[in-house]
C-alpha cells in the first residue's frame, strides 16, 4: 500500500512540475491583428 501511495505522490509532483514548465515555456500567445470596423449610430 505504501508503494502505491509513494508512486502516486511522485506522479502528482511530476505532473505539477510538467504543468508549470509548460505554462512558462509554452508559446500560447494568439496572433494579434488590427481590426477596424465602421459603426453607424442612430442619433436623432
Amino acid at each position: 500500500m505504501g508503494r502505491i501511495l509513494m508512486a502516486g505522490l511522485i506522479l502528482a509532483v511530476l505532473g505539477v512540475i510538467g504543468l508549470a514548465g509548460y505554462a512558462y515555456l509554452g508559446d500560447m500567445t494568439p496572433p494579434q491583428t488590427a481590426v477596424t470596423q465602421p459603426v453607424t449610430l442612430n442619433v436623432d
